[in-house]
């Protein structure tokens, strides 16, 4: 790991999308109307993004563990694309952008869970950070 004792706390924020692709109106139709067979699937994929980002440094070895002291999901709804945004921010020494990747893109992977019985033409696409605030660098896409 890289040594971050000698810098200093910010307030450190990062964006990251993902996008799940379905392959038909019926799959968006049967998210909105939750009646999808697995369950909800906004609700459910909320709450594996959270675990997904939180477990973060046990997954990716370089990763430092920090505080996340906020973390936001939401959900867009183009046609047939669902924009995934994820929020995540702390005050710590060290960027918190990979953290918010990794939950985009849990949210995503259990999207593609709970509609394979439903839809085979799921695509995941697009996983990004968005934008990043704090620390040396600030980044907008």
């Amino acid at each position: 790991m890289v040594d971050i004792t000698q810098k200093q706390n910010t307030h450190r924020t990062a964006v990251a999308q993902a996008i799940v692709k379905v392959g038909s109106q019926n799959t968006i139709d049967a998210i909105q109307n939750n009646t999808v067979p697995k369950g909800n699937v906004f609700a459910m994929s909320k709450a594996a993004g959270f675990l997904g980002l939180k477990k973060t440094p046990e997954l990716l070895p370089d990763c430092h563990p920090l505080p996340i002291e906020f973390a936001g999901i939401d959900y867009e709804i183009d046609g047939l694309n669902i924009i995934i945004k994820v929020t995540v921010k702390t005050f710590y020494k060290t960027g918190i952008e990979v953290e918010a990747m990794h939950g985009a893109s849990v949210v995503a992977l259990n999207m593609y869970d709970m509609l394979k019985p439903i839809d085979k033409a799921i695509e995941i696409q697009n996983i990004k950070l968005l934008k990043k605030k704090g620390g040396k660098s600030d980044i907008t896409n």
